[in-house]
């Protein structure tokens, strides 16, 4: 099934650029592996490589930066690792700061670069339950 009839919530409130590219991805993985997870895995890889997510949606990074956001993202498929979430891990504390701040965490000023990549991604997780 094509990528744009499989589009996940997330997406259909972000950017054409975040749709577009996780349709081109999910196309492409399925041709190569057939429908299925592995494919949406590939789709979601691909989109982390250019774009956070912010709540419910997908933004483009920090300055157009590109490259893996997680550990997950940076190995190969073999070798697995944590996934994070879609929240950019190799932003700078400032931005990830200025996310927080427009999610409304609470108590960021004194919040570690850690523990501002743990309070976005339950953010993030409480804003896409809501939306959906």
């Amino acid at each position: 099934m094509p990528g744009r009839q499989e589009l996940p919530s997330t997406l259909e409130r972000s950017s054409e650029e975040a749709r577009r590219t996780w349709i081109k991805a999910h196309d492409a993985a399925v041709e190569q592996y057939g429908e299925g997870e592995r494919a949406h895995r590939v789709a979601y890889g691909a989109l982390k490589h250019t774009h956070e997510k912010v709540g419910d949606h997908w933004e483009r990074k920090e300055g157009g930066r590109k490259g893996p956001s997680d550990p997950r993202s940076a190995r190969p498929r073999q070798q697995g690792g944590r996934s994070g979430e879609g929240v950019d891990e190799q932003a700078s504390r400032e931005h990830l700061y200025g996310v927080a701040r427009r999610l409304g965490v609470e108590g960021r000023s004194r919040m570690s670069k850690a523990e501002l990549l743990e309070a976005i991604r339950k953010a993030n997780r409480g804003r896409t339950r809501a939306a959906r």
